[in-house]
């Protein structure tokens, strides 16, 4: 049986959902299990694309140590209990029953064994048991609200339905079909919309800053990024354009313009105290050679010149000279040119004011049988999973009352 019907569209059906990406899928065979009619409409030509893409191919699905805190939203309680009521636990439940062999990478980060597609193939097989039918290739061209529900205008006809989900996603990844149609909807029906920016995405550097950074693309670290109140210890990568990895994709939701970011380069260990100690140990050993069991060379090389320090044994420094230059190799304060934007962004911050939607069920509070799920929402996860939890809970706790 095929995934995506391509039948005539149905005049009428109790759920229409617009966008067929994890929180819409799954919000479709929640409603479906319940015995609602369900149709979910997409204007991609395929459904699930940053699934697919998701994980580098395999897909990052849930955390293990999914919590409120791991989200930002100008109401940071609103995503807690839809977070409870269908928990990182039942996701995996539903993986194991599927047969979807899965591992735990770094930080309680679950991906599957094989491929991304696994993932959206078990969405649409519980779509299909549900009954609930997919379209994609189509437009929307306008929403109106009457009694008894909304009457959906689209390229392939007009739909009635008695609830509408918007599960539209972001404005991350254009080239994947992201748009701001969500946002759109939502104005339509006076709601409001906290302002939209790129998150999770890498920085862009300077062009005299790249020149300098020339032999580093591809050479990683592990480091401790903090920006505002936030804090993040992973991975850096340096490359062509600037920087990227784990740890620099998180502590960009919390960057602004013009804003410092302080990398600590030894996360692990007081480079002041350090130094010192291998001094005392073995006092003709060059400097560039000990901190080479920390970095490889063309870093040591990049921070030294960086700082002005010539590479000489330890024991002819002294022990203020050390100390000092510790410090000043330990921190590396910089003000980004500005990030990849939404080009490369996995997710956008802001959305749908969550102050509009009941936490419980995700309908709009003043437009009966609306409702918002998933990224479109002002709900925003840190990297490692956080996100897809956030569509599976969300669209589930709408699938269970639309």
């Amino acid at each position: 049986m095929s995934d995506v019907s391509h039948s005539q569209l149905p005049k009428s059906v109790d759920v229409l959902i617009i966008g067929a990406g994890a929180a819409g899928l799954m919000c479709a065979a929640s409603a479906g299990q319940r015995g609602r009619s369900v149709l979910v409409l997409d204007h991609a030509n395929k459904v699930g694309k940053k699934i697919l893409m998701s994980g580098g191919g395999r897909c990052n699905f849930t955390n293990l140590y999914t919590s409120a805190e791991n989200f930002y939203s100008r109401n940071p309680h609103f995503c807690k209990s839809a977070l409870a009521r269908y928990s990182q636990w039942d996701f995996i439940a539903l993986v194991e029953k599927h047969g979807v062999s899965y591992h735990e990478k770094t930080l309680g980060q679950l991906f599957c064994d094989n491929k991304s597609k696994d993932i959206l193939d078990l969405l649409l097989a519980e779509c299909r048991a549900a009954k609930a039918q997919v379209r994609t290739r189509c437009a929307i061209s306008s929403i109106e609200s009457g009694q008894g529900g909304y009457r959906v205008e689209s390229s392939l006809g007009t739909v009635h339905c008695e609830s509408l989900v918007v599960a539209t996603g972001g404005l991350s990844i254009p080239t994947m079909g992201a748009t701001g149609f969500g946002y759109d909807i939502a104005r339509q029906f006076g709601l409001n919309i906290i302002p939209t920016r790129a998150a999770l995405v890498p920085f862009t550097q300077h062009k005299r800053q790249l020149e300098r950074q020339d032999s580093l693309p591809g050479s990683s670290l592990s480091v401790t990024a903090s920006c505002g109140e936030g804090s993040f210890h992973e991975q850096m990568l340096f490359t062509h354009r600037g920087l990227s990895g784990p740890a620099v994709l998180q502590i960009s939701s919390h960057w602004r313009e013009g804003e410092k970011v302080t990398f600590d380069l030894a996360p692990d260990r007081d480079l002041a105290d350090w130094l010192q100690q291998r001094r005392r140990e073995s006092p003709e050993i060059h400097l560039h050679s000990v901190l080479s069991e920390l970095w490889t060379k063309k870093l040591v090389q990049f921070f030294l010149q960086r700082q002005h320090i010539d590479s000489r044994p330890l024991k002819q420094f002294t022990e203020i000279e050390l100390r000092e230059l510790g410090a000043k190799l330990q921190v590396w304060t910089l003000v980004p040119d500005g990030t990849e934007g939404y080009r490369t962004a996995e997710v956008t911050l802001g959305g749908v004011d969550t102050d509009q939607i009941s936490s419980r069920t995700m309908e709009c509070k003043t437009q009966p049988g609306l409702y918002f799920v998933g990224e479109v929402l002002d709900v925003t996860g840190w990297l490692g999973g956080f996100n897809f939890q956030w569509a599976w809970a969300s669209g589930h706790a709408a699938g269970e009352v639309a």
